[in-house]
Parts: structure tokens; sequence; C-alpha cells
């Protein structure tokens, strides 16, 4: 899949395309609905598959403070697109500058002469342009006279419940991992690489490996029982996810200990499930208490995985 970093890479080759906008955060199965629907035009309009995201995502320029977690970081939807067949990854930077423009422009300029856009696939709620005047009516009377077709994403049930990321965020925030990934259409993972960590975890006899997580907020937080799997294995092991307060930590990440696994992680690639949270995050009086509540926390995921 070719990914368009910015705009100003467009080139008169990427002209001619079945076109869908969203953030595709998590890339989950609704999304996978939709990109079944451009796959089917792209199909019948021999043309390629083009998906358009925004970074940041718009209410991360506009309201930082309330955005909502990221389900996937920019490379993880890339991976996520991928497997999906999507052809190409239009990534545009979302400004100020970007986001001054007119609904009128968005159309004209980059839909239609640098796009050259047959067919669109855009949610009806999709709102664009300066003010967020464009709208979806507004794209459909733009089909017509300038000459490519818009269909509105339609929603895809489980269980009755729609499929949107922010039912995803809602379900891995209640620890109901079993229906996020019957959302998601896999198990939610945070990836990385190991880190080098303050290695505190290695004097309590708790060694961890350290992921950064690249983005602002973590769609969930707190002490978790987890699979992790690294140097094609599989392991169980407990985990924290946010900002260790008890060590006046400062940066929110990844600290993964897995059970029964010796030797070096640094620089490997590690992909950690939650399976269960065991108890949200807190700054203990002492590292001392500190460590007895981790002994605790590993005892009860060791029980959960390893109890016959």
């Amino acid at each position: 899949m070719e990914l368009i970093r910015g705009l100003h890479n467009l080139r008169p080759e990427h002209r001619g395309c079945v076109l869908t906008i969203g953030k595709f955060d998590g890339v989950h199965r609704g999304h996978q609905a939709v990109l079944a629907n451009v796959h089917e035009k792209t199909r019948q309009l021999a043309l390629p598959s083009t998906v358009m995201v925004f970074e940041p995502q718009p209410e991360e320029l506009f309201s930082p403070a309330s955005a909502p977690a990221r389900l996937s970081t920019l490379r993880e939807k890339y991976e996520l697109l991928k497997a999906q067949g999507v052809d190409r990854l239009l990534c545009v930077r979302f400004d100020e500058y970007f986001a001054s423009q007119s609904a009128s422009t968005f159309i004209e300029d980059l839909l239609v002469e640098r796009l050259g856009v047959r067919y669109l696939v855009v949610g009806d709620d999709f709102r664009f342009g300066r003010q967020r005047l464009g709208d979806f009516s507004m794209l459909q009377r733009a089909g017509e006279s300038m000459g490519f077709e818009v269909a509105s994403t339609q929603s895809f049930m489980v269980d009755d419940c729609r499929i949107s990321s922010t039912a995803v965020r809602d379900a891995l925030a209640k620890g109901d991992f079993e229906r996020a990934a019957n959302m998601l259409g896999r198990p939610f993972v945070f990836e990385g690489r190991v880190v080098h960590g303050d290695k505190k975890g290695r004097t309590i006899g708790f060694p961890t490996a350290n992921v950064l997580l690249k983005r602002d907020k973590p769609a969930i937080n707190g002490v978790f029982a987890v699979t992790a799997d690294v140097k094609g294995e599989r392991y169980f092991g407990v985990a924290n996810v946010g900002c260790r307060p008890t060590v006046a930590g400062k940066r929110t990440q990844l600290e993964v200990h897995i059970f029964n696994f010796s030797g070096s992680l640094y620089g490997e690639p590690i992909a950690v499930a939650p399976v269960k949270k065991l108890r949200d995050e807190k700054k203990f009086a002492s590292f001392d208490a500190l460590k007895e509540q981790i002994k605790q926390d590993a005892r009860e995921a060791k029980t959960l995985f390893f109890a016959s």
C-alpha cells in the first residue's frame, strides 16, 4: 500500500480513484464494511482505492484536552488498512490553514482537481471546510455537477450495537475486552519495541519490558493480566499502562512483566493484549507498598492463567 504523507506529495498519477474519508481509528468491523464497499467499486471502475485520514485528528487540534483516546497510531492504522487491501493511504496534515479553507475549495481543488475522485464514501454526518459548513448534501450536489458519485457509510451492527470507535473505547474502558475484540474483528493490542526503562522492577524481582505509547491518551489505563507475543511465542504476564505516579513517572508507557521468560528483549517488537483488568493505577505511599501490590497483582494474574 502506498502512503502519501501530505498533500504536497500528490502527483498527477494519483488522479482517478475511489475514495473514502474518515478517522478509521482502530479500523474496526464497521470500517471494514465500508472498505468492502470501496473495493467493490474499485473493481467496477478499475480504479485504485484511496483512504484519506487527517493527522492530527480534528479534535486533537481544536480541543486536545477533551479529544478521545486513540485506538491506533498512524503506523498501526497503516498496517491495518494495508491488511484490508487498500491501495493508497493519503494522510493530510490537519492544521489551522487546512481547516480554514472553504468547503468548495476542499471539493473543487482537492477532491476533483487533484484526486479526480469518481466515487466517494463518507458518513452522512461528515462535515468539512471552514466553520464546518460543508456536509453530505453539499457533496451530493457537487458530485452531480462534477461527475462523481457519493455514497453514505451504513451502520454496521453487532449484537444490536452500532459499531463505532466510541463503542470500542467504551468496551475497553469497561474491561469488556471480548466485546471490543468482537467489534474490532481482532483482539485489542498495544504494539511497539521494547525500550530501556529505569530498571526499578528488576530490583524487586519483577523485571519489565517497557514500551512507549506514541499517543497522547491510551484507550485503557491501569493494571491488567495480559498476553504478550514476542519472538514468535506467546507468554502470559501482568502489565501497567500509565505514568507510574509512585515513582514520579512523567510519560505514559506500558510496562509488562512476562511470566516464565528470561533473556533480553531490548529492541524487540512486542504485542501486548489485555485479558482482564486487575485494578486502577494509583500512587502508593512508598516503593515498598508498591512492591507488595505488584506481588499481589502477579498472583492474581497467575491464578487467572494457570489455575487448573
